[in-house]
């Protein structure tokens, strides 16, 4: 482990440090900065920082320094708290200054009193994020960060739990009880959220956190408390994130790595029960309003933990076997990039292999997959997103489980997935736009708050005849706006805000898609195996996992590798798409010559070529005769349009 173990143990005692140094002049904190940042650059000390996705939250010491990998699914009004105060030795009269940074609760001795007058003391503001862990995170993604973590923790001194180990499903049932804890805590401390310096005794109460500190819902306490996931049957803990510094950067679903100070403290739940009774003696409808909001912004520290945050680190992926930072100015990015490059070329063909295999010896429809796993939203021209490619595989067996299976191999493959089954129920029922709930003052997600990046495989397969009600027709619509803008309307009751998006959509039909689509290939198996179960788990255990990790390598990495077209190339292009038009002026449209070059452009990056050669091109032409050919066939052999 890394020298000096009380920056990981004891963050508050270094922060102590620099403040009792430097008083109030404002440098202090600019230093904790740069001490944590040269701390995380020794060797592999990030792999000694708690991950608060891997390590249960009994496990870990309050107060501690951890990390998090997250999604920010929520964004809360900005909060005052106190960044210094003063306290008072009732019996000495000694004035000492404290620090409130990082921190939801004041420290403050039994002897000692809070001075509110006091001149010396500042008010600061910081902004409180709700993170939660990244939707859709595949399991060789979590197992790889768990395995690369050298932290080795035991359960907390605070709490013996009474087996070795305890799901997040467990925790949430644990509540804790805020009668029990006041008996605990009085004496010990006078409790008040640094973010509420709420001071027991006194009459009144300095709100840093202002109104959008709520508590949680005295009328509804026994019920269980929505973590808010995106996505259903996700784990993990979620966690209220507080910002101190360049909040501006960030916004709704972008994905952070995470170092701060975890904070458990059972005295922020005491205070909630405290607000609770006050609240009683309200106007009956206030505050039931009221209670709601301080359910969802303020939950049991025990299940929502606070994470004060030291340094925020926005992910350009999740994949575990890159370097976080792929930027050309980053050496080591840069070389890890360079070195997989020189052995891009087996790679894809043992990619291509595999793909066929899964896609029952369908040579074609592996080479589109390819190019679909790989695509990416690399700009937006007005507001058409260029490059995404969603692709609607058709000719799938209907009652068969090859789509289930054909997930299963994708998500053994792209770091973050969901397979949305599109049946009549599903349409009609479930949450698709996330959408603002002003009573609790909160953003409650749906199915479509995904991050950049996600692959969404949607299962239309499954669809059975039946009738969309409207919120099923509202579901429908927000999957063809996601497809075709890549991006989602999220409902603020009174408008609707646009959210852009980069999300790989993969559609699975039996005939042609309802939903639309930039690229069509109709599966034409080569073989049927007799159990679909035991080809795709018999082909997946075929694979050394050396080489499942290339292949995880090589979709992640081509997503970021620049790509241009010379001058030269632009113009044989052009008058190539001159001499087919002159030939025959239906063979193709400027729509047909937009995906020609949407198909070029992934396919010259599948071979690890940055800029566009002739080669490539007519390679390009070469695949899309072939799909549509095998589109016309199909379409003569049943009668009708695919």
């Amino acid at each position: 482990m890394p020298c000096g173990e009380d920056w990981l143990s004891h963050p508050l005692g270094i922060v102590q440090g620099f403040f009792a140094q430097n008083g109030v002049n404002p440098d202090w904190e600019k230093k904790v900065i740069d001490y944590f940042k040269e701390k995380l650059k020794e060797n592999n000390a990030p792999k000694w920082v708690p991950s608060l996705n891997e390590v249960p939250l009994h496990y870990l010491k309050p107060n501690s320094f951890v990390k998090f990998r997250c999604m920010i699914q929520d964004m809360f009004d900005p909060e005052f708290y106190m960044g210094v105060y003063e306290t008072v030795n009732q019996n000495t009269k000694a004035r000492i200054l404290h620090f409130g940074k990082y921190r939801d609760v004041a420290e403050c001795g039994p002897q000692q009193e809070l001075d509110l007058n006091s001149p010396r003391s500042t008010t600061l503001e910081r902004q409180t994020f709700y993170c939660v862990p990244v939707p859709g995170e595949s399991t060789w993604v979590k197992e790889a960060y768990v395995n690369a973590n050298q932290a080795r923790v035991s359960p907390s001194t605070s709490y013996t739990p009474s087996r070795h180990k305890r799901s997040y499903e467990d925790d949430e049932d644990m509540e804790l009880q805020p009668s029990k804890q006041k008996e605990q805590h009085v004496g010990a401390r006078q409790a008040g959220g640094v973010g509420g310096l709420q001071w027991r005794g006194e009459p009144k109460r300095l709100e840093t956190e202002a109104s959008t500190r709520p508590q949680l819902n005295s009328l509804n306490l026994s019920s269980p408390f929505d973590l808010n996931f995106p996505l259903p049957g996700e784990k993990g803990p979620a966690c209220l994130v507080k910002v101190y510094e360049d909040w501006d950067c960030f916004k709704v679903n972008d994905v952070l790595e995470l170092y701060g100070i975890l904070s458990v403290d059972p005295a922020l739940s005491v205070l909630n029960h405290e607000d609770r009774e006050a609240s009683a003696l309200q106007d009956p409808m206030e505050c039931s309003d009221m209670a709601e909001e301080q359910r969802v912004h303020s939950p049991p520290a025990s299940l929502v933990p606070r994470l004060h945050v030291v340094l925020a680190q926005k992910l350009q992926h999740i994949n575990p076997l890159l370097p976080a930072c792929l930027n050309k100015e980053e050496s080591k990015g840069c070389k890890f990039v360079s070195g997989f490059m020189s052995e891009l070329s087996p790679i894809r063909a043992e990619l291509l292999g595999f793909l066929t295999h899964a896609l029952l010896g369908d040579s074609l429809a592996a080479e589109y997959l390819i190019l679909h796993l790989i695509s990416t939203v690399y700009t937006r021209r007005d507001v058409l997103p260029l490059g995404k490619f969603t692709v609607n595989l058709s000719g799938c067996p209907r009652n068969s489980t090859f789509t289930e299976h054909l997930y299963r191999i994708i998500q053994h493959l792209v770091p973050a997935s969901f397979r949305l089954q599109m049946t009549i129920e599903n349409m009609n029922h479930l949450k698709f736009i996330p959408h603002k709930d002003y009573t609790a003052n909160r953003l409650v997600s749906g199915l479509l708050q995904l991050p950049s990046n996600t692959s969404l495989v949607i299962d239309e397969t499954l669809l059975e005849q039946g009738q969309l009600d409207s919120p099923g027709v509202h579901n429908v619509t927000a999957l063809s706006k996601l497809i075709t803008w890549q991006k989602v309307d999220y409902d603020f009751s009174y408008h609707q805000m646009e959210f852009p998006c980069n999300i790989n959509v993969l559609i699975t039909s039996e005939g042609r898609s309802l939903l639309p689509a930039d690229c069509q290939i109709h599966l034409q198996p080569q073989l049927i195996p007799p159990n679909m179960e035991e080809h795709m788990s018999s082909l997946l255990a075929a694979v050394l996992p050396s080489v499942l990790n290339k292949f995880r390598v090589y979709l992640t990495l081509l997503r970021f590798l620049d790509y241009t077209i010379s001058d030269d190339v632009t113009k044989a292009v052009e008058d190539d798409f001159v001499e087919m038009r002159k030939n025959d002026p239906q063979s193709i449209t400027a729509d047909d010559l937009h995906q020609l070059l949407v198909v070029a452009r992934f396919l010259s990056l599948s071979a690890g070529q940055t800029t566009l050669s002739r080669e490539r091109w007519l390679r390009a032409k070469q695949l899309e005769s072939l799909r549509r050919n095998r589109l016309q066939q199909q379409k003569c052999v049943n009668g009708n349009e695919l």
